[in-house]
C-alpha cells in the first residue's frame, strides 16, 4: 500500500439512503426523563438522543407494551 493517498481530486457523494435511515420528529419529554438518558449519556459517552432511540428500538423489536393501569 501507499504511505499516502492523494484524496484532494476525489468526488464527494452523498449516501443515497440516508434519508430512509432516521425520521426527524418532534417531542415532549417530561424533564427528569431526560435528565435520567443525558446522566446516561454522559457515564457511556453515548449522545442521550441516541440512547433514547436505543431505548425505543430494543422496546419496538421486543413488542414491549407498557403495563400501566391509569386510575379512574
Amino acid at each position: 500500500m501507499k504511505e499516502h493517498y492523494d484524496f484532494s481530486k476525489m468526488k464527494g457523494r452523498k449516501n443515497p439512503y440516508l434519508k430512509y435511515l432516521k425520521q426527524p420528529v418532534t417531542m415532549r419529554l417530561d424533564c427528569d426523563s431526560v435528565d435520567y438518558f443525558k446522566s446516561l449519556a454522559e457515564e457511556t459517552g453515548i449522545p442521550y438522543q441516541t440512547l433514547i432511540n436505543l431505548y425505543l428500538r430494543d422496546c419496538a423489536i421486543n413488542h414491549r407494551k407498557l403495563k400501566k393501569q391509569w386510575e379512574s
